[in-house]
């Protein structure tokens, strides 16, 4: 399958056009924590010329998060966008399974797999995969000391900015930090976990596991009539 996969969740603006069935791709990432809105669209038409455009791509793959709810929205806006316009299936991916996809794929198909994002405070969002790549436990917000328990005695791997939060709280030798990329999702993984899923059960909708940080100004309002 032939996919356009869009990930603005985390620290990167990413995009690819992949073929999931031979692996080959365009791709383009660049790192940045601001910005998403303005580097997104030159970043899709670039892959997009590259690929030969839109003809034969017959999905789009979108992070729904955890992640920067500025971000997420810009990716979604824009993966809703082409596949309106191009008449095409949109698929919401979770960045905790697209950052733990390469390690379950490259492990021993036993040890478990963690996913944490440094959710400030000692917080992380996290999800927990068995070797075979069952969800063991379901993507949440919880503290760092609360995901190292839900691990139980390793050996476990962890991928992501939050990593180093668990395995300290952990205090465990055997849960260790996996070699892969942290800051964000690699967007070849997105568009192999988008393909393999059904666009009805996995929507292009955010998943949201905390409350905005940011919130309306209360003192100014003018009062309704």
């Amino acid at each position: 399958m032939r996919v356009l996969a869009i990930d603005t969740a985390l620290g990167a603006c990413s995009a690819a056009v992949v073929d999931t069935a031979s692996g080959a791709g365009h791709v383009a990432s660049l790192p940045m924590e601001r910005g998403h809105a303005e580097a997104l669209m030159p970043e899709v038409k670039r892959v997009l010329d590259a690929a030969g455009g839109l003809a034969g791509v017959e999905r789009v793959v979108v992070t729904v998060g955890p992640g920067s709810f500025t971000g997420l929205r810009v990716g979604l806006a824009c993966a809703r966008a082409i596949g309106l316009g191009a008449d095409l299936p949109v698929v919401g991916v979770t960045t905790l399974s697209a950052l733990a996809a390469p390690v379950l794929d490259g492990g021993d198909g036993a040890t478990p797999v963690a996913a944490a994002i440094d959710a400030r405070h000692g917080r992380v969002f996290f999800q927990a995969f068995a070797g075979d790549g069952r969800s063991l436990v379901s993507p949440r917000l919880i503290d760092a000391r609360e995901a190292a328990r839900a691990l139980g005695e390793g050996p476990a791997l962890v991928v992501g900015s939050g990593a180093d939060l668990v395995i300290a709280a952990a205090q465990d030798p055997l849960i260790r930090k996996a070699h892969a990329r942290h800051e964000a999702p690699e967007p070849v993984w997105v568009a192999r976990l988008g393909a393999a899923c059904d666009p009805a059960d996995q929507p292009p909708r955010p998943l949201y596991l905390k409350a905005a940080d940011a919130h309306p100004q209360q003192g100014g309002r003018i009062a309704r009539r």
